[in-house]
C-alpha cells in the first residue's frame, strides 16, 4: 500500500502524495539554541530522521531543512548571566546539538538556516503583509491581524469563538505594554522594538528583532518555496507556533504552506511530564554520559514507540531496551563473525517476505514498533545459529539464506537509524592480530601432524583466553572468530 501519514491539519491519516512526482521537501522546527538538547528533543529528532531514512529507503529524493533559532528572550537572558554575546551562546549549543545528534546517529540536515541569517526574507514577508493589510505597525511593534485570516485555529482545531469563550472564563492577567499597542487581543508580533541594552537589527519600523513564528515562515519559504510537502515538529509546537506560521505563510502568499502537517509526541520521565520545575529534567548527553546510556539503546527505546503517541522514560523501560539492543547487535554484527566461516561471497538478495512487512508497518503512519518486531525476527534466529557455531563448530542451516537474512536485517536497520558497525570492537586489548592468530593456527597444524596434542591443545586454549574461538572444518582447514 502507499506510504500513510496521519496529517494533524485534516485529522486523519492520509496517503502521501508529494508535489513533486518522487521529491519531497520537508521542513522541521529545530532548537532555540540557549542549553544543552534534552531527551524531549531526541525524541523529535529521531522520529523525523527515521521518517527521512524511510523515505530514502522507498527511492524518494528528499530535501530536507531544519532552522536553528538563534534571536530569543532565553538566548540573551543566558548571555546577560554568562556575560558574552548572544552569538557565542548560539555557536555553543549549535555545536553541542549537532554532537549530540551524532551520537544517537541522527543524520545532518541538508541546510541548516538560522533567524540571524534570514533578516532580509524575515522583513520581506512583513512588509508583504503590511501592503495586504494582514500586518500593521505599532510603536515600533509589527502585529499580525488575526481575525481578518479566514480559517485561524484549523491546526488547532480551534475557533476564535471558542478561543474567545475560553480567555472570557479565566482572570486576565494585568495588561503589558505589548497588549496596549494591540488592536485585538489575539493579534501577534511580527517584529518587536527593540529594547534598552539588547540586541537589535535596523527595519522600517525601527530598531528591533523578529518575532518567533515569522522566522520560520521565512526560512521555509527562502530554501523551500512557498509550499512543501512535510512540516513536522513537537506537539507542543502545534498551538500558537504552527498555527502562526500557517497564519502569516498563507496570508502573504495565497498558497498552502505543507500539504501534510506532523506532530510527534512528548515524553513522560516516571509517568509525569519532563520538567525543570518537577527535577526530572535530562539532557542528552547526561543520559549518556552520566547515565550509561548506549546511544543505539537510547534510539532504539525512542523507536519502540508510535512517534505520535507520549512515551515514558522509565529506568526499567532503559533495561528493557537494553536487552532488545543486545539481540539486534547480535544479528547486526553476525555476518562479520561467521560470514567467513559459513563460506559467503559475492552479494545476497533480500529477504523480500521480511522486508515487505517492514514496508507494510512503516507505511502506516510509521509504525516503528510493527517494523522493529520484523527485525527481532531476522535477529533471533541469526543470534540462534550463531550460538550452534560457536559451540559445535558448523550449523546445517543453509548458508545462502543466513547471507540473505543478515544482508535484509543490516538494511532494515539501517532504515531506523540502528548499526552497529560503530561499536564493533576491531580487537580484544592487548590481544593478537589477525596476523599472529594465523601464525598461531599454523604452529597448531604443525604440532598436530607431529602428534604433539598438547602443545595443539595448548594453542587452542591460550587463543580462547584471549578471545579467540578456533573452528576446525573437513580437510584440515581451521577458520577462527573473535568474541
Amino acid at each position: 500500500m502507499a506510504l500513510q501519514l496521519y496529517n494533524t491539519l485534516t485529522r486523519k491519516k492520509e496517503a502521501f502524495q508529494p508535489l513533486t512526482e518522487g521529491q519531497v521537501k520537508m521542513y522541521c522546527c529545530g532548537v532555540t539554541v540557549y542549553d544543552y538538547s534534552h531527551l524531549g528533543h531526541a525524541r523529535c529528532y529521531v522520529a523525523w530522521d527515521t521518517l527521512r531514512r524511510y523515505l530514502l529507503w522507498r527511492g524518494y529524493a528528499v530535501q530536507y531543512v531544519q532552522n536553528f533559532t538563534d534571536i530569543d528572550d532565553k538566548i540573551l537572558n543566558r548571555a546577560l548571566k554568562e556575560g558574552v554575546t548572544m552569538e557565542d551562546i548560539s555557536e555553543k549549543y549549535i555545536a553541542a546539538y549537532l554532537e549530540d545528534m551524532a551520537r544517537l546517529n541522527v543524520k545532518e540536515a541538508d541546510s541548516y538556516p538560522r533567524a540571524t541569517h534570514t533578516l532580509d526574507g524575515i522583513k520581506r514577508l512583513i512588509h508583504e503583509l503590511e501592503q495586504k493589510e494582514m500586518a500593521y505597525a505599532s510603536g515600533g511593534d509589527v502585529y499580525f491581524r488575526v481575525r481578518q485570516f479566514d480559517g485561524y485555529g484549523k491546526l488547532a482545531g480551534r475557533t476564535l469563538d471558542d478561543m474567545e469563550a475560553g480567555r472570557s472564563g479565566r482572570v486576565d492577567a494585568p495588561a503589558t505594554p505589548e497588549d496596549t499597542k494591540k488592536q485585538d487581543p489575539f493579534d501577534f508580533a511580527l517584529w518587536k522594538a527593540a529594547k534598552p541594552n539588547e540586541p537589535f537589527w535596523e527595519s522600517d519600523w525601527g530598531n528591533g528583532r523578529p518575532g518567533w513564528h515569522i522566522e520560520c515562515s521565512a526560512m521555509v519559504r527562502d530554501e523551500l518555496g512557498n509550499t512543501i510537502d512535510i512540516h513536522m515538529g513537537g506537539a507542543d509546537l502545534q498551538f500558537p507556533h504552527h498555527e502562526n506560521e500557517i497564519a502569516q505563510s498563507e496570508a502573504a502568499t495565497g498558497h498552502p504552506l505543507a500539504n501534510y502537517w506532523l506532530h510527534n509526541g512528548m515524553v513522560n520521565v516516571g509517568g509525569e511530564k519532563m520538567s525543570k520545575s518537577l527535577g526530572n529534567f535530562t539532557t542528552i548527553r547526561q543520559l549518556l554520559d552520566e547515565g550509561g546510556v548506549d546511544p543505539m539503546v537510547m534510539r532504539l527505546f525512542l523507536l519502540q514507540g508510535q512517534y505520535r503517541k507520549p512515551i515514558d522514560f522509565t529506568d526499567e523501560a532503559i533495561a528493557a531496551t537494553t536487552n532488545g539492543w543486545g539481540t539486534l547487535k547480535e544479528g547486526l554484527l553476525f555476518g562479520d563473525q561467521f560470514g567467513k566461516t559459513l563460506g559467503w561471497s559475492g552479494e545476497a538478495d533480500f529477504d523480500t517476505d521480511a522486508c515487505d512487512r517492514f514496508n507494510a508497518a512503516m507505511d502506516d503512519d510509521l509504525n516503528t514498533s510493527g517494523a522493529i518486531a520484523v527485525l527481532y525476527e531476522l535477529a533471533k534466529e541469526l543470534r540462534r545459529v550463531g550460538n550452534i557455531i560457536v559451540h559445535e563448530g558448523k550449523t546445517d542451516a543453509d548458508a545462502t539464506i543466513l547471507q540473505q537474512h543478515w544482508k535484509t536485517l543490516v538494511n532494515l536497520a539501517e532504515v531506523l537509524g540502528l548499526e552497529a558497525e560503530a561499536e564493533v570492537d576491531t580487537g580484544v586489548a592487548d590481544g593478537p592480530s589477525e596476523a599472529d592468530i594465523e601464525a598461531l593456527i599454523q604452529q597448531r597444524a604443525d604440532a598436530k601432524a607431529a602428534k604433539n596434542y598438547a602443545e595443539s591443545d595448548r594453542i587452542r586454549d591460550d587463543l580462547k583466553a584471549q578471545g579467540i574461538t578456533l573452528i576446525d572444518k573437513p580437510g584440515g582447514v581451521t577458520n577462527w572468530i573473535r568474541e
